[in-house]
């Protein structure tokens, strides 16, 4: 039986970087169990996408590990990065501009048909 989880990224925010880590590891954490994993980047969280921005966030006090250090962890797990396309036009920020780990753009739709199949699990940050 495969087993997928979906992680939708809305509701956190660059802004506020403790909560930023926490998606990351438990996609990494999926991933190790042999899970396949998705991460969609949607809103203001487009902006992780950007060089250089991603390495300035810290999710702890203690800035062991940047934001961009727990998404290279998880993309060289296997997670796989999506961004809206549409939050990239908002963002002005092209796919081809975009960190390297990004595997793509895509839509509402293959959104809805990634977390509709059987067997897999939807989580929102």
């Amino acid at each position: 039986m495969d087993k997928k989880i979906v992680i939708m990224l809305l509701n956190t925010d660059p802004a506020n970087p403790a909560n930023l880590g926490t998606p990351f590891f438990q996609a990494s954490a999926a991933a190790a169990m042999d899970l396949e994993v998705e991460i969609y980047f949607s809103a203001q969280n487009i902006a992780l996408l950007r060089p250089g921005v991603a390495d300035q966030l810290f999710p702890g006090k203690e800035r062991i590990k940047s934001v961009y250090q727990f998404m290279q962890e998880a993309h060289q797990s296997g997670v796989k990065f999506y961004a809206c396309g549409g939050g990239m036009t908002e963002q002005d920020l092209g796919t081809h501009e975009a960190i390297p780990e990004l595997d793509g753009a895509r839509g509402a739709a293959a959104f809805i048909d990634a977390i509709i199949e059987d067997n897999v699990v939807t989580l929102t940050y």
